[in-house]
């Protein structure tokens, strides 16, 4: 599990394409001393397996093709950079809200316009996702712990705030760039509670 709280922005060292994986390393500014191989760490918010650790500011890991099929790593370069979050650890605080690290789908910059210090972002979504997102609800945006603003059909707005513009990749974002996105999986939770209660009332 995650919180959504960026702990550094690292960058894909090296990709290296099969038919059905793809292996990548990542560097990172980040103290590794206590990482182990098979420790997760969310990779623009995709959970990732540690297999390798070819130097001290790197660590390997391979995405599977329903990894690749989800995020938008499918589209990734070397020297793109790449939000990083450590797994949480007991007594951790919960800064954000809990992250699982499982990507829903890819969405994509709509709008971006400048507000004060501040920019506000419009992505729109499939159909198939826009339906878990709500008004004030938590939603995971390259593995960034946001907000919802607002909703309309298959658009949903946030705020990001001057330490999340500065501090993550998101700043970079500009239309029609696309984000790898987790709902908050509640939502999942009550629609298949209902299916079932639906059933059960036939």
């Amino acid at each position: 599990m995650f919180t959504g709280i960026i702990q550094d922005v690292g960058r894909i060292a090296t990709i290296q394409r099969e038919p059905e994986q793809t292996h990548m390393t990542f560097t990172t500014a980040l103290d590794m001393a206590r990482w182990q191989l098979g420790d997760s760490v969310a990779c623009n918010g995709c959970c990732l397996t540690i297999t390798a650790f070819p130097d001290i500011a790197t660590f390997a890991a391979t995405l599977s093709q329903e990894t690749l099929n989800l995020t938008i790593f499918s589209d990734a370069h070397e020297l793109d950079a790449i939000n990083l979050e450590p797994a949480l650890r007991m007594g951790d605080a919960l800064g954000g809200h809990m992250v699982t690290g499982h990507i829903d789908g890819v969405g994509v910059v709509k709008g971006v316009k400048a507000i004060g210090e501040h920019r506000e972002y419009t992505f729109t979504l499939p159909e198939s996702l826009a339906r878990y997102v709500v008004v004030k609800g938590s939603i995971a945006i390259n593995g960034v712990s946001l907000t919802v603003n607002r909703v309309a059909g298959c658009d949903f707005t946030v705020n990001l705030i001057p330490h999340t513009l500065s501090h993550t990749n998101l700043g970079a974002l500009e239309a029609d760039a696309q984000v790898n996105i987790e709902t908050d999986m509640y939502g999942r939770y009550v629609e298949r509670l209902m299916q079932f209660s639906d059933r059960e009332s036939e």
